[in-house]
């Protein structure tokens, strides 16, 4: 197939310096490359402007104070939040994760509830709930899958009572690449007073995100998904939710007044943001939300989409390659070479200059479900194209010369 013919393909490794001509990089579901855009604005937050946020009296802590909160105010607006107020940064989504169930789920979760997840979920959104689950004798159901590696939701409808609190889903599978229905899975939950938290790290760099409109109560992303640094990430919950939850880590910013008697909290975001926060990687996230949205997310979303077809239509053409997971999977192709473990095909594409991800992709039970211990995963950012495309089918090719 004609890439061109379908969308006119993106240009853009220029931006981004750790990419090498010749290196096909296709690992952006573990971690995105960054854009010099990004790498410029955290070397201008360390090297110009820097200073710490909400404590100082002096002209450059207002004004970082002012950007901090400015870059809160930009993430708000990306997701579509109703205010600033409800977006948290924490050091991933995995600690968003955590932090909800931690919060919401120790204060609200009790015996006898239950929590719904599915198979395919990352293990960030699975071992937090079992460990709410373990501390406050609620139980945990998973939902199966359909035959082409989407949350199954009318089995999850069958299954959904009206002791299920809280229903904690991917918007995009990070192994698969399926997408969720988040409408019709909001729907479900509210439909017997559950909750539904999204897991959203693999939706944010390529599709548009509104919470109002999806429905969702909580949703979290890493920026380093996103073209952004490590260390930061995004909670969002609905307002009056995070009015109702406890802190969970103790220290300064997060108080209202502290005696030895009692102590009082700030309300939300600070209530949540104990210490001193990542300031220069919040100022890194909101030049990469600028970077993805200066391109236009329908269009990483059109580029991305002809990029997997094309993918699946060259594997699939390969007799000894298994594909795993829908035919439009978000940015994301997950294979297998008949009798080659995936490590194996890993080191050999390495050999060749092509760069995936081979594993279990912290989804061990969807590895269970699909009969395998691992699985090869080529995944796609703006910077990939037909080349890198056409270099993993050539290295792919090698291993099966290797392998006989």
């Amino acid at each position: 197939m004609d890439m061109a013919a379908t969308t006119r393909p993106l240009d853009l490794v220029s931006d981004f310096p750790a990419i090498p001509g010749g290196w096909a990089y296709l690992d952006t579901a573990a971690t995105a490359q960054k854009p010099k855009a990004v790498i410029d604005a955290i070397a201008r937050g360390y090297a110009e402007s820097y200073a710490t946020v909400h404590r100082g009296v002096y002209q450059r802590s207002a004004e970082m104070t002012l950007a901090f909160e400015a870059a809160r105010r930009r993430t708000a607006s990306f997701i579509g939040a109703r205010a600033a107020e409800e977006v948290i940064f924490v050091r991933g989504a995995t600690e968003g994760i955590n932090l909800v169930a931690q919060s919401w789920g120790g204060t609200f979760l009790k015996p006898g509830d239950r929590i719904m997840l599915s198979v395919l979920e990352h293990h960030s959104n699975i071992v937090p709930w079992q460990m709410a689950a373990g501390r406050t004798g609620a139980i945990v159901d998973v939902a199966p899958l359909t035959e082409d590696g989407r949350i199954d939701l009318d089995a999850m409808a069958a299954m959904l009572t009206e002791r299920h609190r809280i229903v904690a889903l991917a918007h995009v599978s990070n192994a698969l690449g399926s997408v969720l229905d988040v409408r019709r899975a909001a729907k479900l939950a509210h439909g017997v007073g559950a909750l539904l938290l999204l897991d959203g790290c693999q939706a944010v760099p390529r599709m548009t995100v509104d919470v109002a409109a999806l429905g969702c109560d909580f949703y979290v992303f890493s920026a380093h998904k996103l073209y952004g640094p490590t260390g930061i990430g995004v909670l969002w919950g609905r307002a009056e939710l995070l009015d109702s939850m406890p802190p969970v880590q103790g220290g300064g910013a997060m108080i209202d007044k502290v005696t030895f008697g009692k102590t009082t909290y700030a309300p939300p975001p600070a209530r949540f943001e104990a210490g001193t926060p990542h300031v220069v990687g919040v100022l890194g996230l909101e030049a990469a939300i600028d970077y993805v949205e200066a391109i236009g997310l329908d269009a990483i979303r059109v580029h991305e989409e002809a990029l997997v077809r094309e993918t699946r239509e060259a594997l699939a053409s390969l007799n000894s390659v298994r594909l795993f997971g829908p035919e439009d999977g978000a940015g994301i192709v997950s294979f297998a070479v008949e009798g080659v473990h995936a490590h194996d095909v890993g080191t050999i594409l390495d050999e060749s200059r092509v760069a995936i991800r081979a594993g279990h992709h912290c989804a061990q039970p969807l590895m269970a479900h699909l009969g395998v211990d691992a699985t090869a995963r080529a995944s796609f950012g703006v910077y990939n194209g037909r080349g890198d495309v056409e270099a993993l089918v050539a290295g792919l090719e090698r291993v099966r010369r290797i392998f006989g």
